[in-house]
Formats: structure tokens, sequence, C-alpha cells
């Protein structure tokens, strides 16, 4: 019976001695040899063995001052016939603590994101408001607002792309998709933002590869990795979007930059929903801090995955992988790059990137 039930299992005997445990209860730590060691659980079994009373409670097995982290646990302690013995039932809710932290941590930062801008909209108007003999400064005001409206247009934006793919359904109607097709869209609705700024964009790489997946969700994930890459580079720099076949069929579309690059203390944390680098850089640039978190459950929706290379100062490479719908003929390079700066970046990046 202890072996098929979902929870850690524990039965001690009137003194104290472990007759049987579960292999998750000496994993977990709370048995070693024939004792039970966790000391609560080892209080609450005396008095329900003395009673006779079953207790329920919640508690942190592993924790110490060193590591202050352990795992929490739904405890169940009852009788268990009528010669002193206990069954002591765990039930590990460290999982579904962490998400619920996640989600309290989601509904903050969603109010903070959703108070900014609507908090400035609100100011702006009452600002219009007095300034109404002044046209200039009715029409500076209302620049500023419309800035601020299509900062909350893309936010909620986010925030619906968000829950479509974090989910666990599977997403409907996969068709296949040309990776041409991926590029050109997304480099077009990237083209205007990186004209302004100096900053070119090149494609290059295999020609025909196609995946099957959700065409305009997989154009909003590489085009928030090349709106990040214009929106952290210099001016009058490159950025090279590139595709290719792997050896093991799959398919990579990678964006290289000359920016800034990422500290590497910064990396593990990046596709976390509003994580931001910079703060300050992210408010200029009007950055929801949800791209990347769209880009990994995109990516991870349609099978693939997420990987990023850079160093400060030498710039970044974000590469999606997917899984290929069906060979391509190794013939063509397609849209090759514009100059040969573009191919020594896309080698660069290829070279460097683990």
């Amino acid at each position: 019976m202890l072996s098929v039930l979902p929870s850690s299992a524990v039965v001690i005997d009137g003194e104290d001695r472990v007759l049987r445990a579960s292999s998750a209860a000496r994993a977990f730590g709370m048995v070693s040899g024939d004792r039970l060691v966790v000391d609560d659980l080892l209080a609450m079994a005396r008095l329900v063995r003395r009673d006779g009373e079953i207790r329920e409670m919640e508690l942190q097995v592993g924790s110490s001052r060193i590591h202050r982290e352990g795992r929490w646990f739904a405890v169940r302690v009852a009788p268990l016939g009528v010669h002193g013995l206990v069954l002591v039932l765990a039930e590990d809710l460290t999982e579904l603590r962490r998400v619920e932290a996640i989600r309290r941590d989601f509904v903050a930062n969603v109010s903070h994101e959703l108070k900014t801008p609507v908090g400035a909209l609100s100011l702006l108007a009452e600002t219009v408001e007095e300034a109404a003999d002044d046209p200039e400064a009715v029409r500076r005001f209302a620049g500023r607002m419309q800035l601020e409206s299509i900062r909350l247009t893309n936010l909620v934006h986010d925030l619906i792309t968000l829950a479509r793919v974090q989910n666990d359904e599977p997403l409907p109607e996969l068709r296949p998709v040309s990776l041409d097709q991926i590029v050109v869209e997304a480099v077009d609705r990237c083209r205007l933002k990186a004209s302004a700024r100096s900053i070119d964009l090149a494609t290059g790489g295999r020609d025909g590869l196609k995946v099957r997946g959700d065409e305009e969700l997989l154009i909003t994930a590489l085009r928030n990795l090349v709106d990040n890459a214009v929106a952290y580079s210099p001016e009058n720099t490159r950025v090279v979007i590139a595709t290719r076949q792997t050896d093991d069929d799959d398919v990579e579309i990678s964006v290289t930059d000359q920016g800034i690059g990422i500290p590497g203390a910064d990396l593990e944390r990046i596709f976390e929903r509003f994580y931001r680098v910079d703060p300050a850089r992210s408010r200029q640039t009007g950055g929801t801090g949800l791209g990347l978190a769209i880009v990994k459950h995109v990516t991870t929706k349609h099978g693939g995955e997420v990987t990023v290379w850079s160093k400060e100062g030498s710039g970044s490479t974000f590469t999606l992988r997917l899984p290929l719908l069906s060979p391509a003929h190794p013939t063509t390079s397609h849209k090759a790059p514009e100059s040969p700066e573009d191919a020594s970046v896309m080698d660069t990046a290829r070279e460097e990137t683990p």
C-alpha cells in the first residue's frame, strides 16, 4: 500500500521506530535508518499515539540557517490499528507554493505596469484641459498621450498573447509554415524602428525550410527578438537574422546584434515575465517586459527551445530551435547577406555561440 500512495508515507511503532517508509520519505530526508528525523513530525506522531486524534499541518523540511529553502509538505498523521502504530502521510506542496508565488508576483507586476501608463494618461489629460488655450502645448501633450496609449495597447496585447501560449493546451490548427515568410514578416514589422536608428537588418541562411506551427505566433516571437536587438544596439550597427538546418533535422533562426550585451548574472532570468536587465532603458524603449517570456513559451509550444549567447560589449545571439517539417534541398542559401560584414557577423555568432 505504501508503494502506491502518491504521498510520502511512514509507519512507526510504539517506540518511535520506523517499520515502513516509502522511498520518497527517505529521499526527502524525513527518515534516516529506522528513525523519523523531523522533530515536528515525531512530536505529532507521539500526540496522535497518545490520544488517537488525527492531526494535520503544513511544515517545511530541509531548511536550516545555511539552507533557508526547504520543501513544504501537507502532513496528515493518524493512528494505525490498536498496537501503537502511527501512519504519517506527507504531500509535497513545494511546486504548488512556487506556482502560487509566481501568480502573486505576476498580478503585482501587471498592476504596476498598468498603473504607469494609465496614471500618465490621466495626468496628461488634465494638463491638456488646463492648456486648452495653448495649441502648441495641446499638440505636445496629445503626442505624449498617444505614446502612452500605444504602450498600454502593447502591454494588453502581450498579456493576451502570453495567456494564450503559457497554458497546457496544445495549439489548434497547426499548419506548414515557411521560415522565409516568418523572417520577411518579422523584419518588415521592425524595419521602421530600425531605420529611425540607422540600424541595418540583414537576412541570410538556408532557403525553403518549413516547420509546423502557428504562423502569427512564430512571427510574434521572431519580431520580439529583432525588436529587442534593435532597441539594445547602438546606432549605425547591424542586426543579422539567419536560418539554417541542423544535423539532427531541426531548424534554427538566429538573431545576432552588435549591441551592449547581457551580463552573465542576468542570462538565466531574462526569459522571466517582467524581468528587465536595465529597467531605465526598457522605459525609454517602451518595452513591456513580456517579449522574451512570449518567445520562450511560443518556442516551447512548438516543441522547440530558445537559447542565448551574449557578452557585454560584444552583442548577443538569440537562437530559436524548432523541429523541421520535412527535409529541405541543400542547394541554395536564401537572401544572402548584404555585405561581407554581414557574413562576418553570422560566422562569428556561429563560432562563439555554444
